[in-house]
């Protein structure tokens, strides 16, 4: 296996890098000599978590660096070494705790990361020596590219044919079993819902499905919202609004991601993987706000607003999903701007309607920094889908508790007594910090497959 960029097996001359906590190790500046320690007043370094600094040696050439950090378990504490340090070979020179060691690998990884797909990249990462990146580590990373790179790739490049190619060649590399049913065919297999948001663009809507795994195994089934480029339909988007909607997949991409990562690591579970695949276009045949629409759960929807269009689809495929009775059904969204405008764009919103799946996951987000906000299924707020002619609308006219309301009308599709977790994601950075470019970002990826990963041995 390739290494991930930011890495290198050996390297014989590679520099000493020192991690230093300000906080817990007091004494980093005692442990150097007088002339380093000169340096570090002359520079005016501190140890300030985020930093780092180069120790100068013979001939001005860089002899070692300090690395300084805040929480030693988050790996974006590490995040700027790669981009901060001199692009040479360094090798860490003194041992770590385990959980750290793997923080700053990971660190590491994400923050040598830049989509470089369309330009040459301005400079190479600083490279660490990578003698304990186990294949897990490996793993977690790849998926975070993965999510990163689908996100960030333009829509030219990232419609629904090439959403499906990404996601069958990761299940024929692992031996998945993969359906994919698309266009007029929709109609015919009973996905209403998915073909009426798509049937405008050339590009052919579709419902991917991906099986992996041992049938004895406890069944997870995995959702992802994959509007591969929203308009926002006839309720047209604004110029701002529309700028960044190749990355309304951004669901579907962590969907894709978690998946692959899960059958790389061969945790013991059953798998499925179920991507709507569309794109919400302008055209003869849009759908049109006021329509009714038939959903596969036997169900009308009217037609609100053509913006609300990722609950549509994803309620055909939670649906299907639940068909099988999985042991829990996950779902990830680029979902709603409400859940941003109360949490903000680096906390991914989770509804469920299990308690014990809730605070499992909320633990693991928590263990691994890759935190969640729970947010309530505030059932009252079903007013606010009320329909005169359907069954219940995709919308309303209020513009309160909108991310509630989303999770509300998803949980519509979803049988009782299913368990159930939504994420309602930005999936984006807007502005560029240590391992976090602006673009494509993982979101709760790493806290799920935490989960995940500690309820298959729970199984066991």
């Amino acid at each position: 296996m390739n290494l991930p960029s930011g890495f290198v097996d050996t390297a014989a001359a590679a520099l000493p890098l020192h991690v230093i906590d300000r906080a817990r190790t007091p004494q980093w500046r005692d442990d150097l000599d007088a002339s380093a320690q000169a340096w570090l007043v002359a520079n005016a370094f501190d140890a300030s978590p985020g930093t780092a600094i180069v120790l100068p040696g013979d001939g001005g050439r860089p002899a070692a660096a300090l690395l300084a950090i805040g929480d030693a378990l988050d790996p974006f504490s590490y995040a700027h070494a790669p981009h901060v340090l001199p692009a040479q070979d360094w090798a860490l020179a003194h041992d770590m705790p385990d959980a750290e060691h793997t923080a700053l690998l990971l660190g590491w990884g994400l923050g040598s990361y830049r989509f470089n797909r369309y330009r040459t990249p301005q400079r190479e990462p600083a490279r660490l020596q990578a003698k304990a990146l186990t294949s897990e580590v490996r793993d977690v990373l790849a998926a975070c590219v993965r999510v990163r790179d689908l996100v960030n790739t333009p829509t030219q490049h990232m419609g629904p044919d090439e959403l499906e190619r990404a996601a069958c060649e990761i299940g024929e590399a692992h031996g998945a079993r993969i359906r994919v049913v698309s266009g007029e065919d929709l109609l015919e297999h009973n996905f209403p819902a998915i073909h009426a948001v798509g049937r405008a663009s050339h590009r052919a809507p579709r419902l991917i499905r991906l099986d992996w795994g041992d049938a004895a195994n406890p069944h997870i089934a995995i959702v992802g919202k994959g509007v591969c480029f929203d308009t926002g339909g006839l309720n047209i988007k604004t110029g701002d609004g529309m700028r960044n909607m190749k990355k309304d997949m951004g669901g579907a991409a962590h969907a894709i991601a978690l998946a692959e990562l899960l059958m790389a690591q061969r945790l013991p579970l059953r798998i499925t993987l179920l991507v709507p695949a569309v794109e919400n276009a302008v055209g003869p045949d849009a759908l049109r706000p006021g329509e009714v629409i038939a959903t596969r759960a036997g169900v009308h929807v009217e037609v609100d607003n053509t913006d609300a269009e990722g609950r549509i689809i994803l309620a055909d495929a939670l649906t299907h999903a639940a068909e099988d009775v999985p042991a829990l059904l996950i779902d990830f969204a680029t979902l709603t701007g409400a859940a941003r405008v109360a949490l903000g764009p680096d906390l991914p919103a989770l509804y469920a309607n299990d308690e014990a799946r809730a605070a499992a996951l909320l633990h693991a987000g928590l263990e691994v920094r890759d935190p969640l906000w729970r947010m309530p299924l505030w059932r009252p707020y079903w007013r606010y889908l009320t329909s005169n002619v359907a069954d219940f609308a995709n919308s309303g006219p209020s513009r309160m508790a909108g991310s509630i309301t989303a999770a509300l009308y998803l949980e519509r599709f979803v049988p009782a007594g299913q368990p159930w977790l939504h994420m309602d994601t930005y999936a984006w950075n807007d502005a560029d910090r240590p391992g976090r470019p602006v673009g494509g970002e993982a979101q709760g990826l790493r806290a799920v497959f935490a989960m995940l990963k500690a309820f298959a041995a729970g199984a066991r």
